[in-house]
């Protein structure tokens, strides 16, 4: 019995709860992750961790570069109508790793609520292949009607572990997101 419980509190213990979305009434395009670093969470900010690239290449694509304040950095975003969110609400993960969260306690957020609150968000894009996976699977099914007027695009994570891609190869590919703004702003 002991052990049981002690699981149980552990389990509850490793519980890492995200953020609220960044986002703004102008909001085109949305930017998922996964859910919060330890380092995100000890920052409280959206990619918290000084070596993942989301910022740098943020900062190429929108001027919200890693060395302004957090609030400024959000503010370039938002008046882009760039909005950030993570795909999940919560999920038990012990250590940072997308590879790390058990999908079994997965609780994703509420994306029908953001959608009818913000529908000039046209596209989403996943900050890495997990960020898909974990929408595709949680999310999207409970959404299927709202989805058929969505766009979706898989970008290469900016996480410090994915060194596949050097950065310039990173940044290029993000450039969808620069690029899906400047087209929201002509129609």
């Amino acid at each position: 019995m002991w052990s049981v419980q002690r699981w149980m509190w552990r389990a509850v213990s490793e519980l890492t709860t995200g953020f609220s979305p960044l986002v703004s009434p102008n909001a085109t395009v949305l930017v998922l992750g996964t859910l919060p670093s330890r380092k995100s969470l000890e920052f409280g900010q959206y990619y918290g961790h000084p070596q993942n690239a989301f910022w740098k290449i943020m900062g190429e694509l929108f001027g919200a570069h890693r060395e302004l304040p957090y609030e400024e950095r959000t503010s370039h975003l938002l008046a882009r109508g760039v909005a950030v969110w993570d795909v999940l609400a919560a999920s038990v993960r012990p250590g940072s790793m997308d590879a790390d969260i058990d999908i079994g306690t997965a609780k994703p957020n509420d994306f029908d609520r953001l959608f009818t609150a913000y529908p000039g968000i046209g596209l989403v894009c996943f900050n890495g292949r997990t960020a898909e996976r974990l929408y595709m699977t949680h999310v999207a099914p409970a959404i299927e009607n709202r989805s058929n007027r969505l766009r979706f695009h898989a970008l290469p994570s900016t996480s410090p572990a994915y060194a596949a891609m050097s950065f310039e190869e990173k940044l290029d590919a993000w450039q969808i997101v620069s690029q899906a703004t400047q087209n929201q702003g002509e129609r």
